[in-house]
This record gives C-alpha cells, structure tokens and sequence, in this order.
C-alpha cells in the first residue's frame, strides 16, 4: 500500500475492542476515519495473544457489544467464559457486519507522532508512510507490550521458546515434550493446566504465588442464553453503575459486621460461584486488612485441600500481598494440575533463575533439563504500548519524558501539552481493575462526544488543562492509598518492569463513580478542557 497523502479528520491506533467500536461511532459523524493495526488481523489481544488455554476471565454474555441490540439477541456463545478463538471470531464477525474494513489498514505499525502546531494536526510516521489527522486516538490496549525478561544464556538454548503473547498462530505441538513455563501470572495459570494435559513433563518455575479462583467454565444452555438475552439492557446498565463494570451481587456488608458462620457461608458462596465475585464477598474486603485476611484463609485452606502434596501446596499459597491486590486471576483446573505425576513447581522467590543452559534451567544450582521454555513473564501494562511510540507534542515535549516518573493525564483520556491526542482506557483510567469491555465502550464514547464537541463548535483543538489533570493524577493516588492495593509489588504499581517508576497506573474510584465524574465534567461544558479555535470560542 502507497503512503496516503490524505488529511485524515481522525487516525486510530488499534484495531481491537475499543478501536472497532470507536470506528464505527466516528463514522456516524461523518468524519474521516482510518484505523491502523500492525497486526494481520482485528482483534487487538485476542489476536495476539493465543496460548493454550486462554480464555476471558468475564463471562462471555457480559464480556460482549452492547452497541448493536440485533447482535447481542443474534449471537451465541457456547460456554460461559469463552476461549480466544471464539471471541476472535465474534470480532472478525462484527468487523465484517459493520462493513469496518474498508477503513482499517492491517500490517501498518506506528513508530512516531508530532503535533504541528501551524497544520494543526498530527502527523504520524508507520511503517507504510506518513499519514496526517486531525485527532490521533491510541487505542493500544492495557496489555499489549510483554515483558521479555533477558536471561542469562538464553541465546544458548537448544530447543525451542515461546512468550505467551507471541504464541505461535498455527500452534506448538508439546505432545511427549520436557516443558518448563515461567511465571505463574494470569496467563501462565490459564496455559499450565492445558500444557500439563500435552507434555510428557512440566516444569512450573514460580516466583511469586497468586491466587486464583476456579472459573467453574460450563455450556450455556438455551435456558441461560434466552434469560440472560431477555435482560440485557437490565444487565447492560447494571455494570455502567457498580465499581467493576460487571454484574456481580453486591457483597451483603462489611466483614466485622457478618458473624464467623455468616463470613464462611459468603466465602463459600462466592468461591463456588466463581471469578471475579469473589471479591465481593465483603464490601471492605481491599480497604480493611482484616476483613482481606480472613479471605486469604480462606483461599489458603482451599489450596490446601485441593492439592495433595503439602510442600507444593504450601508454596502455592500467596502471601506477600494482600487478596486482590495483583489481579486475581480465574483458572481451570490450575491448583487440581499440581497433583499430576508429571508436574513439578520450583519455587525461584528466594534465589531466581541463574541461567538457561543448552539443555534446561538451572535454579538452586540445579539443572532442570527441557525440550520446550515458555516465558509468561507478562506486559508492561498501561504505559508500555504508549512509550512505544515517540510521541511529542507542543513545544517539543515528549510523552516518554514527561512520563519519566509516572503517567499523568485528565480522566485517563487526554494529555496537557497534546492537543487532540486520546488515551483510550489510558492510565488514570478504571480500565484493567474493571470489566474491559465496559470500560472501553463508555471511554470510546467519551472520545467520540469530545470529538462531536471540537467539530459542533468549529474548534480545532481540545485540550486538558494543566490544572486539571493535576487534580485527577492526585485523585488517583488518594483512591489507590486509601485500599490494600498498593502494599502489593503489582504491574498495577509497575513493579514488574525494572526501572518503572511505583506509581499506582489505573483509577480504582470504581467504573460507576468513574463514570459520574465524567457525565459531570461533559454536563458542565468540558469542565477542566480548554478549547481554540474561532475567537468565540472561551475557555472551559
């Protein structure tokens, strides 16, 4: 494809979840509209991402479009919580419905952005040409950048490694091979169990436990599908309102108000209905530490029960963070996986990895021979996708400078100093402690109407104020220090990423309180923006 030469009113990064969506809003406007992906297809992380055993962590009837009310009563999903081909394939179909193709361009990645303060515009070099807009979204994603940890003697290595988030498209085949994975995160918890089923034997090489709450994945049945299909906008509005964009019951109060039979019975309850419910088993479970730790024992005798083997259940028990402070994650069949006679755990928290080999790992000066690594060593969430990209913007000034010592943004969305750019589901944003695809149909009509607003009045630019954003960056630190989360070394704190500054990333006020603010901030003229444009045009 030629470089396009033509002034764009609105270029896109990211062809996932929030850039479908938010083509298909801006072009309802009328507008100019080109989304670019360096991927080979839509899909965003459910492209990219496609080890064994991934599946979304949120039911597959919430974690879907409410935007197109004849898709939602159209569509079946098979299984509760659904596998990443299947949700690939819903998003190539709603690309296709949509007609969205012919306005996104595939294999086209984005190395650099200026804003031209004469043009007014950004302009955007990729890797197929320059292009020029007026708006430049990031819709990047939260988890798009893996950490790839340089190990020692990994150039060395004689057989064959895999990153989860680089999995190859047509497979690998384990079936009678010596495998190691590292990590134990989200998505070493989703591929152990499936790899264990395939290898002739597993290495699992810890170095921080996590908790984990069984899924309890099952068929939807035509019973399920019409009751849930018959309340979706019920159900839809629901999650715009509560604190993690989904449709969890509410926890019946506060741990020291429950008596000791009361909070088992509520444990017991939400364990066995599984996912992310559990953290709503008591309304102060990350706020009050008490409250956290009888949830921790409770974890922890599961554990204990679940997995034979003391030693190895001991080990697998967290407890250098509080419960829910790191994403908790949601397995299938995880803790059950290390009474196979063909799984090991290596516990690596004291004294790490000291190299890779030839023909294995050694850690504790002992070598672990395999045929096949993989690394689940996880991203650089929320920052890493948009300090990839050189952004500058008024007067010469970088975002990867700026953003040196932490993030800074108004509401997630926009940047001082970079008129017209957008962040969606940026840091500041509820975005990664909520269910995404609320978060990121609410954060994309957030952009569309703050575009509808430049274009309605004849602005040419939009803009958050220095002062506001100081204000919504001191916001999110007091909302974060007022829980348990950031006593956790998290990827939410970046503490996985050496070098990273500690700064709590996303906004952990809660989706429906998110939500307010900004239904505020749009009510009361584009509270802390500033507009230019037309001399009538008054600051905001």
């Amino acid at each position: 494809m030629a470089a396009d030469d033509r002034r764009l009113d609105v270029l896109v990064v990211g062809a996932g979840l929030s850039g479908l969506y938010l083509l298909w809003l801006l072009r309802r406007r009328g507008l100019a509209v080109e989304v670019v992906d360096k991927a080979p297809s839509v899909g965003g992380t459910w492209w990219w991402n496609r080890y064994p055993g991934l599946r979304c962590d949120v039911e597959s009837m919430t974690f879907s479009y409410s935007w197109d009310a004849d898709l939602e009563q159209e569509w079946s999903w098979p299984e509760r919580y659904s596998k990443q081909s299947e949700i690939l394939r819903y998003l190539r179909h709603v690309a296709e419905r949509h007609d969205l193709m012919r306005d996104i361009r595939l294999e086209t990645e984005v190395t650099a952005a200026a804003w031209d303060p004469a043009d007014e515009a950004w302009h955007v070099e990729t890797s197929r040409g320059p292009r020029s807009a007026r708006f430049l979204v990031m819709a990047t994603g939260c988890l798009s950048v893996p950490n790839l940890v340089a190990f020692e003697g990994l150039g060395d290595f004689r057989g064959d490694w895999h990153h989860t988030a680089f999995w190859p498209e047509d497979g690998v085949d384990l079936t009678g091979q010596r495998v190691a994975v590292v990590g134990t995160g989200s998505s070493a918890i989703g591929a152990i169990p499936e790899i264990a089923r395939q290898a002739a034997h597993l290495t699992v090489f810890q170095r921080t436990a996590n908790f984990s709450i069984p899924a309890w994945n099952a068929p939807i049945s035509p019973a399920q599908e019409a009751d849930r299909k018959a309340r979706y906008p019920e159900t839809r509005a629901l999650a715009r309102t509560g604190a993690t964009g989904d449709i969890w019951p509410l926890a019946p109060g506060k741990a020291r108000d429950l008596t000791p039979e009361e909070r088992e019975a509520e444990l017991e309850r939400r364990w066995h209905q599984g996912s992310f419910s559990f953290l709503s088993a008591f309304a102060d479970m990350t706020t009050d530490p008490e409250a956290n730790r009888i949830a921790v024992d409770f974890v922890h005798r599961k554990i204990k029960a679940i997995v034979k083997d003391p030693a190895t259940a001991e080990l697998l028990c967290p407890k250098d963070h509080p419960l829910g402070t790191k994403r908790l994650c949601v397995d299938h069949g995880y803790y059950e996986t290390f009474n196979r006679p063909n799984v090991d755990l290596v516990d690596v928290s004291a004294a790490p990895i000291e190299r890779i080999t030839a023909d294995g790992i050694v850690a504790h000066g002992t070598e672990h021979p395999v045929d096949v690594i993989v690394f689940a060593t996880g991203f650089d969430g929320m920052t890493g996708a948009l300090m990839a990209v050189d952004i500058e913007g008024r007067d010469g000034r970088r975002l990867r400078d700026e953003w040196a010592e932490g993030p800074h943004s108004y509401l997630g969305l926009m940047v001082h100093g970079y008129p017209n750019l957008f962040t969606l589901t940026g840091p500041g944003s509820p975005s990664v402690l909520a269910n995404m695809m609320t978060t990121i149909e609410h954060h994309a009509e957030l952009c569309d109407q703050a575009i509808g607003h430049c274009t309605d009045l004849g602005a040419t630019t939009l803009e958050p104020t220095a002062e506001a954003q100081a204000a919504w960056d001191e916001e999110v630190q007091r909302a974060a220090y007022a829980t348990l989360y950031p006593q956790a070394a998290s990827w939410y704190m970046g503490a996985n990423i050496p070098g990273k500054p500690r700064v709590f990333l996303p906004y952990i006020g809660g989706v429906g309180t998110y939500i307010r603010t900004c239904d505020a901030v749009v009510a009361e003229g584009w509270r802390g923006f500033e507009l230019s444009g037309p001399p009538a045009l008054q600051r905001r």
